[in-house]
């Protein structure tokens, strides 16, 4: 059986045809349209030139960057913000005359780790996207959480756990119009404003990382702090075998050798460091997941 996934992303829009053993037979890519019929119609017609050159039909599965509404099953949360309010799915559906699944695209990053990536085979599965904002998504038994709301996962508007005087009082205000959020603290946007805010410099997330510079160091143990007290109320509650991490920040190396030891003293009385890893697919985790939507 083939596998259609794809990733719904702001600047571009991908598809690709998975096989029963995970090998990627077609790869397509497009940019995203500016509006929502026009994003229907695209979305029909990668589909449909996808089997044509394949020869059969497939399932679809799309990662979308929000969440359906439960209920209504509209889409809210979306940075393509033409979304919000639509119909999706059902509009999908009828374009293509078959059932198609949808997900948050944090949640389908955990499911193609979890499926065959550097979490495969590990039952309960927290994938985190670090990146231009802070996502997540849980994986149990091969099957995405979303939760009674479609929210599971949703980490990055947590507050950043056990603040500081300093850091309650600096806490940036977020866009979803609270302070202190842990999206605005660990992602790359956060890295740079809280490296900024200490030493008055300006530098990118990337530029950071890469320095061996004193400032940069101390900026990068604060970004493994924080991220280790949010995973440690993480695990407190989920206890998950394997914490998979994708986006920017997650090629940070310091990440990988410093935070499970943090991530134990934070918690409750873990009994051992939790397995922490850098994400098998990067980029392409989103649009493998949303294949994997459909099991075999």
């Amino acid at each position: 059986m083939t596998r259609l996934g794809i990733d719904l992303g702001g600047t571009k829009t991908e598809i690709i045809a998975l096989a029963a053993d995970g090998r990627v037979t077609l790869r397509r890519r497009i940019g995203t349209p500016r509006d929502y019929d026009s994003l229907i119609r695209a979305l029909g017609e990668l589909v449909q030139g996808a089997e044509t050159e394949l020869g059969a039909q497939g399932t679809v599965g799309m990662a979308i960057p929000g969440s359906e509404s439960f209920g209504t099953n509209l889409i809210k949360n979306a940075n393509t913000t033409y979304l919000i309010g639509k119909p999706l799915r059902r509009d999908l559906e009828t374009v293509l005359a078959r059932p198609v699944r949808l997900a948050n695209d944090a949640n389908c990053f955990a499911l193609s780790e979890a499926s065959d990536g550097a979490a495969a085979g590990a039952p309960t599965v927290f994938g985190v996207i670090a990146g231009t904002g802070v996502g997540g998504g849980v994986v149990i038994g091969g099957k995405v959480l979303g939760g009674a709301h479609g929210i599971g996962g949703e980490w990055g508007h947590i507050p950043l756990p056990a603040p500081s005087v300093e850091e309650i009082t600096t806490a940036p205000p977020c866009y979803c119009g609270k302070r202190g959020c842990l999206e605005v603290w660990c992602s790359g946007p956060g890295l740079a404003q809280d490296f900024k805010r200490v030493t008055g410099r300006d530098a990118s997330a990337e530029q950071i990382a890469a320095s061996n510079g004193t400032d940069e160091r101390a900026a990068i143990t604060r970004l493994i702090d924080r991220l280790a007290r949010a995973m440690a109320t993480l695990v407190n509650i989920l206890d998950p075998d394997v914490i998979v991490m994708g986006g920017g920040v997650s090629n940070i190396d310091r990440l990988y050798g410093e935070l499970p030891p943090l991530v134990e003293k934070y918690g409750f009385n873990l009994g051992g460091p939790p397995r922490i890893v850098k994400n098998m697919h990067g980029d392409s985790s989103g649009v493998r997941g949303a294949a994997w939507l459909w099991p075999a």
